[in-house]
């Protein structure tokens, strides 16, 4: 199961106030697609989700909806920097308060 703090952060990234699923997250990348598609790159180029991964799953499932393929990259990108801030705040707390600035 996907970590829900990706999932909330995703959706707060897409302006989506409610408690979502991955659908809803999908929904709203494919209205975006449709209707505002240069917000959608911004907002995938803020996250800093892989331009060169999303064309490459774009392309291998050429017949898989968009915005769930999006969605995911979304989550597994936000998951990652979780994972990243929660490893730098535990280097973080082995340092002294001397060395702290």
């Amino acid at each position: 199961m996907k970590d829900e703090k990706a999932l909330e952060e995703v959706s707060k990234e897409l302006g989506i106030i409610t408690p979502v699923h991955k659908q809803v997250l999908a929904d709203k990348i494919n209205e975006l697609i449709n209707n505002d598609f240069q917000k959608l790159v911004s907002i995938l180029y803020r996250m800093d989700v892989s331009e060169m991964k999303l064309k490459q799953l774009l392309k291998e499932n050429a017949g898989t909806d968009a915005g769930i393929i999006i969605a995911d990259l979304m989550i597994e990108r936000q998951e990652e920097k979780i994972k990243f801030r929660q490893q730098f705040n535990k280097r973080d707390e082995n340092i002294s308060d001397e060395e702290k600035w």
